[in-house]
């Protein structure tokens, strides 16, 4: 059986660009409006971090709004999930312009008390906004997909009450932050981890579902988008040593493609789709969640949301959040 989970990071451009009206709340708007359409929803992965500071700077009109706009999401089904990316936190709002703290890129690589600082302050935020004292998000999902090393911060959700991570796709591998997911290649759909993402352990204190790929020829990765030349505030010299970096990463023959609403065309989408559909027909003993992940901060198109939404239910594809999934899941792990 499938079913399918998207998943939207709510959030603006990670260097701080970008207004929270533009690129986070008339996106999030036109995608929940097509989603209630086909009686489904998403998860909204909050970026709480830069949603905090931006508020108690004072940095952005569109706060309001977008505070407004959980708040309505939440009573209307759709699953909040605790996104973070941490070097908000120390950051400063100087002549209209964000300097934001780079040594605390990776959550996981933080001292545990630091990582427990976030972690509370973000959870706390988010029960702030929806005027909710006893909320507990769900889901997690790392800034950036860091999640290496990952026992601490591991530990530190579950102590938290959350049951889900969806930070990794399988075969990642970024040499600048040490990340390797290619171990997690030999897993299944999701898996319980404790000590690390990438090794199932039956008594593991988080489920992960990871954002679901298949690996392809790495030929197939060079696009604008992909290689990592998005919109950027950095300087033509800095961007190009940031994709030099990247390029290491590709030197391989096959690369992880991510089920991703903003970078696949509709035939990459149906293509990806329909593999898992013939696998399912092979064995259709396996659950098979299938996450897909999108950012209100890419340009997506309305019409391929609503065509991949009507394939699904013409396949009889459900399309549920985690949640719902992980009651199917935790006992067949």
């Amino acid at each position: 059986m499938i079913e399918c989970i998207f998943t939207i990071d709510y959030e603006i451009f990670g260097n701080g660009q970008g207004s929270l009206k533009e690129l986070v709340y008339d996106p999030a708007e036109k995608l929940a409006a097509i989603f209630r359409k086909w009686n489904a929803r998403f998860v909204v992965f909050a970026e709480v971090a830069e949603l905090d500071m931006m508020e108690a700077n004072a940095a952005d009109p569109g706060i309001n709004l977008v505070k407004q706009q959980l708040r309505h999401f939440s009573a209307d089904g759709f699953e909040l999930g605790l996104h973070i990316h941490p070097w908000w936190y120390n950051s400063r709002y100087e002549k209209g312009k964000w300097l934001l703290d780079r040594s605390e890129y990776n959550l996981c690589a933080l001292p545990r008390h630091r990582i427990v600082e976030v972690v509370d302050r973000s959870i706390n935020y988010l029960r702030y906004v929806l005027d909710s004292p006893d909320f507990t998000p769900f889901s997690f999902r790392a800034g950036h997909l860091l999640f290496e090393p990952s026992h601490t911060l591991v530990t530190v959700l579950a102590e938290r009450g959350l049951k889900v991570d969806s930070s990794i796709y399988k075969g990642g591998l970024w040499h600048q932050h040490k990340l390797d997911y290619r171990p997690a290649l030999k897993n299944g759909y999701f898996w319980r981890f404790t000590e690390n993402v990438n090794f199932p352990d039956a008594q593991g204190v988080l489920l992960e579902l990871p954002i679901y790929t298949r690996m392809v020829p790495t030929w197939k990765m060079f696009t604008f988008k992909r290689v990592g030349m998005q919109r950027d505030s950095s300087s033509a010299v800095q961007t190009g040593k940031k994709v030099h970096n990247r390029l290491k990463d590709f030197l391989r023959f096959r690369y992880p493609l991510k089920f991703d609403l903003g970078q696949m065309t509709m035939k990459e989408l149906t293509r990806m789709t329909n593999a898992v559909i013939l696998e399912d027909m092979r064995n259709p003993s396996t659950f098979r969640p299938i996450v897909a992940i999108g950012h209100t901060k890419d340009l997506i198109d309305s019409d391929k949301i609503e065509s991949i939404l009507a394939f699904l239910n013409d396949k009889g594809i459900c399309v549920t959040q985690f949640a719902d999934v992980y009651r199917r899941c935790k006992d067949q792990v």
